[in-house]
């Protein structure tokens, strides 16, 4: 069996990488039988010559390998029929801009296993960018306060070596006194608790920020059952919110009464309240003025994500009283960061990390029979038809919805 880690295609361009070349040596050593390949590429964060000088062969034409392995879509032209796939195919939300890749897959007589749908068995994901969105959505947050306050002008990400690079950065700022909200308890909130705890900012519990006035920066990290709350008043249940969502409505009102500067690191699923609307964000106490929103739900559970915003233009402002956009620092508006790829800022952690969690959780799976259930998981196609698991797309394939 033959692995290709293939070249990115999709514009903007994408720096990231599955597996470095360091990793790729790793699961060389730990899998000798088996062959990996490099395509080509000037534009991947690790040089071709560093794939060479591990021993690998770089190739302008890989179509012979039965694996492909790359992060983001594949362009339809570019996909190769009859082959295995791994990337973010972008489909399993019905998103409409992909149907016409998920019909060429079909196709095509692809097999596709998308990053996404890789989880354990309860549901949980295995691999991805987490971490690093929260990482780098944290650090973008800061940059538009210093920049919007005149406080304090950070380097852009994109522009530093890597996570140590920006570490540093954060070492020479110094914060005003500041509540800090930060919403969820996955890979991507703790990736931004990472930035909050390296600034040394005080966590305190919600009890504390809801009812207390502090003389330092401090930030609460909340979870579902904190932003929101059973209608009838009962004591509400992780689980049962999750299952369904419609017995529940926004406790987040509270927070916003309390918060300067709030970032979004929730997972907001299908059915779930709103955290605001635009009409809570037009209310005489609501204080927030400075939003990361790193999980980028646009028109949806934060009001003032109208767009997302770009690497190259990160911040926008929202006017909640006209429900519009505004200049970033505009007057009474509330500063929004809404970067949609925000690992690409930060391409070389990013790839050595999900290489890990690749190597650690996929790759021994086509050498173990699939023990754990993880490839038959994550297959979304195969031999032209939706596997099982993802029959429900069939109707999107379709064009019916």
């Amino acid at each position: 069996m033959t692995f290709a880690i293939i070249k990115e295609r999709k514009n903007p361009p994408d720096r990231r990488v599955v597996f470095s070349p360091e990793k790729l040596a790793e699961a060389q050593l730990q899998f000798p039988k088996t062959q990996f390949v490099v395509e080509a590429s000037n534009i991947r964060i690790f040089p071709d010559k560093a794939y060479a000088d591990n021993g690998f062969e770089v190739l302008e034409d890989v179509s012979e390998a039965d694996v492909m392995i790359g992060v983001k879509e594949v362009p339809i032209d570019a996909l190769i029929p009859n082959k295995s796939y791994f990337f973010f195919s972008h489909t399993i939300k019905k998103q409409p801009y992909n149907r016409a890749l998920l019909r060429a897959i079909l196709d095509k007589n692809i097999t596709l296993y998308d990053h996404e749908t890789i989880i354990t068995e309860s549901g949980s994901r295995l691999i991805g960018f987490g971490r690093y969105a929260g990482l780098v959505g944290a650090y973008n947050g800061f940059r538009a306060l210093g920049l919007r306050d005149g406080l304090f002008d950070l380097p852009k990400v994109e522009g530093l070596a890597d996570l140590a690079a920006v570490k540093r950065a954060l070492d020479q700022i110094k914060l005003p006194n500041l509540k800090i909200l930060l919403s969820g308890t996955g890979k991507v909130a703790l990736g931004a608790q990472e930035i909050l705890d390296h600034l040394g900012i005080q966590q305190v519990s919600d009890a504390l920020y809801l009812t207390n006035t502090f003389q330092e920066p401090v930030y609460c990290m909340v979870d579902v059952l904190e932003y929101n709350k059973r209608k009838d008043g009962k004591v509400g249940d992780k689980f049962e919110f999750y299952a369904d969502p419609s017995a529940y409505e926004s406790n987040f009102m509270p927070y916003a009464k309390e918060t300067d500067m709030f970032i979004a690191g929730h997972f907001y699923g299908d059915g779930a309240p709103f955290l605001f609307t635009r009409e809570d964000a037009k209310h005489e106490d609501f204080k927030i003025n400075l939003i990361a929103d790193i999980s980028c739900d646009i028109d949806g559970p934060v009001a003032s994500t109208l767009r997302p915003s770009t690497i190259a233009d990160p911040f926008y402002g929202y006017d909640a009283q006209t429900e519009t956009e505004v200049a970033f620092n505009a007057k009474n508006a509330i500063t929004v960061m809404a970067v949609d790829n925000l690992p690409c800022e930060l391409p070389k952690d990013a790839s050595e990390g999900f290489g890990d969690m690749f190597l650690e959780h996929v790759i021994p799976a086509f050498f173990n029979n699939d023990q754990d259930g993880v490839l038959e998981r994550a297959k979304m196609t195969e031999r032209g038809k939706l596997t099982k698991r993802f029959a429900y797309l069939q109707d999107f394939v379709d064009g019916k919805e």
